[in-house]
């Protein structure tokens, strides 16, 4: 995963124009979208429960499955 993108995004959204600083967090969003979408894959293919990811991520079992069940795991069952 790059860090740096986010990180350099994150300074943008400071920026005196909040046009700008609004289409850097939008960026932001979207990365860390992706960026949960491949750690939620990551540790479901580790054998890691649907309980326990909601869990970590603050949220139901239903609604962390409703987003992110629809995936295909490699060698797994979703």
């Amino acid at each position: 995963m790059d860090v740096e993108q986010p990180t350099g995004l994150t300074v943008t959204i400071a920026d005196d124009d909040p046009l700008v600083g609004l289409g850097a967090m939008m960026r932001v969003r979207g990365e860390m979208e992706r960026v949960e979408a491949v750690l939620v894959r990551r540790a479901r293919n580790a054998g890691v429960t649907w309980a326990e990811i909601a869990a970590v991520l603050g949220v139901s079992k239903q609604a962390v499955h409703k987003k992110h069940g629809g995936r295909r795991l490699s060698g797994g069952t979703s």
